[in-house]
C-alpha cells in the first residue's frame, strides 16, 4: 500500500513539474511574441514531434536570445487612428482625387501585375503606412507584448491617410488637426510614454506622405497640411516618411516600388537581368511639366529631351500612362541615365523605380535624395548618381546630353553596378514569405531606429539631456545642401 502511494506521489510530482514547465514556456513566449505566433508555434512543434521543453531548451543553447536589444512593442491603438481612417478615405463621398486613396489589396502592394511576374504589383507611391505595418506585424521576429522589454515602440497611426482626406476642400485647421491631437493625448496617457525618462523618444510612426503635409507652422486656415509634427509630444517621437523636412526627428525611407519579392533568388535573378540589359538611350525622363511652378526645370528638361530624340526617351505623363509599371520600367531599363528633377516636392518615387531598373539617377537638387535617405543610399553620392545643379539648367548654361556624355564608360559601368547592388536595400519584401534571406528597406529602417534610440538611452545613462539633437530644425541636412551648392555652383 505504501509503495503504491509512493508511486502515485512521484507521478503527481512529475505531472506537476511538466505543467509548471509548460506554463513557464507559455509565459515566456507570450511576453516575447504575440498569441498568434504562440498558437502557430505550438501547432508546428507538436506536428514535428518536438516537445515544448526540448524546443525551448534548444533555442537557448544554440546562441542565446537573438532578440535582445531588438524587441518592438506595438501600441494597440483604437481603430479610429488607422483602419477607420483608411476606410473613410476610400469612401467615394470623400474621394476628391482618384490617386488619394489607392487600391491597397495584397497587404498594401496593390493589384498584381501578371505580365511581369508574381512578385510585381501596381503599388501606389503613397501606400507606405500600410506596407510597413503589415511588414512589421507579419514578419518581424522580435515583437513583444511587454513594453518594458522593448527597444522601440511602434505607433501604427496612418497620418498620411488622415490628412489626405482634408487637404483639398474648405477644411479648417481644427478639422485637419483633430486626429493628431487625439493621438498624442492617447499616447501620453499610456504608462510606457515616460519609461526610463524617455518621454516618447522610443516611439516612432510611419507616414506615406511627405513630411511637409504634417508640419504646418501656424493656425492659418489658408496654409497647407496639419500641425501634427509641431505638437510637443510629436517632437519627442521619430517619423519615418518618404520625404523629410530639415527637422532631425524625421528620417527618410524609400518610396515603395513595384517589386516585392519573397526570396533573395528573385532579387538575384532580376539583378542579373538588369546587368545584362541593353540600354539604347543615353538618358530618359518620365514625368510631366509643371507650368504653374515658375522655378521648375521640368519644362527645360523636356525640351532638351525632345531635341535629342536619338539619345533621350521621354514618357510625358500628361499624355502617357505613367502609373503603369510596365511602361515606366520599359523606359528606365532601356536608359543609361534617368533624370530625377523635383516635382510637387523635392523627392520622387521615380528615383527608386530607376534604381530598380539599373538606371543611374541624375539629380538636380541635393534634397531630392542625398539629404533624405541617409540609411539606404551611399554617402558617396557620386558612386551611384550624377549631380547637375538645377540653377545651371534653369539658366540654360548646361546641356544635359553633353554633360552626361562626359561620364566615361568605366564610370558608367561602376555606377550602374552600384545602383544594381542597391536594389535589395530599396525594396520592401513580401511579409507573407517565411524566408528572411536578404536585408530590405524595412530591415535597414528598423536597424537605423534601434541605433537612434540606443543613442538616446546612452545619453540618459550618462546623465545628459536626451532631447539634445533629437528634434531640431536646420539639421546637418541643410548644411549639406548648402555645401553641395558651394562646391558645384
Amino acid at each position: 500500500m505504501a509503495k503504491t502511494q509512493t508511486i502515485a506521489w512521484v507521478n503527481h510530482l512529475l505531472l506537476f513539474s511538466l505543467i509548471a514547465l509548460t506554463l513557464v514556456f507559455i509565459s515566456y513566449f507570450t511576453i516575447h511574441h504575440n498569441s498568434a505566433s504562440l498558437a502557430k508555434y505550438l501547432t508546428e512543434t507538436t506536428a514535428a514531434g518536438v516537445t515544448f521543453q526540448q524546443q525551448y531548451a534548444a533555442s537557448n543553447v544554440a546562441g542565446g536570445n537573438t532578440c535582445s536589444g531588438r524587441y518592438i512593442y506595438v501600441h494597440h491603438l483604437p481603430t479610429r487612428f488607422n483602419d477607420d481612417v483608411f476606410n473613410s478615405c476610400r469612401d467615394s463621398s470623400l474621394l476628391k482625387n482618384p490617386d488619394m486613396c489607392p487600391n491597397l489589396s495584397n497587404l498594401g502592394f496593390g493589384a498584381q501585375v501578371n505580365r511581369l511576374a508574381s512578385s510585381w504589383y501596381a503599388t501606389n507611391h503613397f501606400s507606405l503606412e500600410v506596407i510597413f505595418r503589415h511588414r512589421l506585424m507579419k514578419s518581424y521576429d522580435c515583437l513583444t507584448n511587454d513594453s518594458s522589454l522593448a527597444s522601440l515602440i511602434y505607433v501604427p497611426f496612418y497620418p498620411g491617410f488622415d490628412i489626405v482626406r482634408h487637404l483639398w476642400g474648405n477644411y479648417n485647421t481644427t478639422v485637419r488637426d483633430a486626429l493628431g491631437f487625439e493621438l498624442v493625448s492617447w499616447l501620453k496617457n499610456q504608462p510606457n510614454w515616460k519609461t526610463s525618462g524617455l518621454w516618447g523618444r522610443d516611439h516612432f510612426f510611419v507616414s506615406g506622405r511627405i513630411a511637409w503635409d504634417l508640419r504646418r507652422p501656424d493656425d492659418d486656415d489658408s496654409h497647407w497640411g496639419s500641425k501634427l509634427m509641431q505638437l510637443p509630444e510629436a517632437m519627442n517621437m521619430t517619423m519615418l516618411s518618404i520625404e523629410t523636412t530639415s527637422w532631425s526627428n524625421e528620417l527618410g525611407i524609400p518610396y515603395p516600388t513595384y517589386f516585392h519579392p519573397r526570396r533573395v533568388k528573385e532579387v538575384h535573378r532580376w539583378q542579373k537581368r538588369m546587368t545584362r540589359q541593353k540600354r539604347p538611350y543615353l538618358f530618359s525622363f518620365v514625368g510631366g511639366p509643371r507650368a504653374n511652378m515658375t522655378d521648375s526645370i521640368r519644362g527645360e528638361l523636356i525640351n532638351q529631351c525632345l531635341a535629342s530624340r536619338r539619345n533621350c526617351k521621354l514618357l510625358n505623363c500628361h499624355s502617357a500612362n505613367c502609373t503603369s509599371p510596365i511602361e515606366v520600367l520599359k523606359v528606365f531599363r532601356n536608359s543609361v541615365f534617368c533624370l530625377q528633377p523635383a516635382g510637387d516636392s523635392y523627392t520622387r518615387r521615380s528615383t527608386f523605380d530607376s534604381i530598380l531598373a539599373g538606371c543611374i539617377p541624375v539629380f538636380f537638387h541635393p534634397f531630392s535624395a542625398y539629404t533624405q535617405y541617409i540609411w539606404h543610399l551611399p554617402r558617396n553620392y557620386s558612386s551611384y548618381s550624377v549631380y547637375i545643379p538645377e540653377n545651371l539648367v534653369r539658366e540654360g548654361i548646361v546641356s544635359i546630353r553633353m554633360q552626361l556624355l562626359q561620364v566615361s564608360k568605366a564610370e558608367v559601368v561602376s555606377m550602374r553596378q552600384e545602383v544594381i547592388n542597391l536594389i535589395p536595400k530599396v525594396i520592401y519584401r513580401d511579409p507573407r514569405s517565411k524566408s528572411k534571406d536578404f536585408e530590405d528597406a524595412f530591415d535597414i529602417a528598423i536597424k537605423g531606429m534601434l541605433e537612434r534610440v540606443g543613442k538616446v538611452r546612452r545619453q540618459i545613462e550618462e546623465g545628459k539631456d536626451p532631447g539634445t539633437g533629437f528634434a531640431e530644425p536646420g539639421s546637418w541636412k541643410l548644411k549639406l545642401e548648402e555645401g553641395w551648392y558651394r562646391e558645384r555652383s
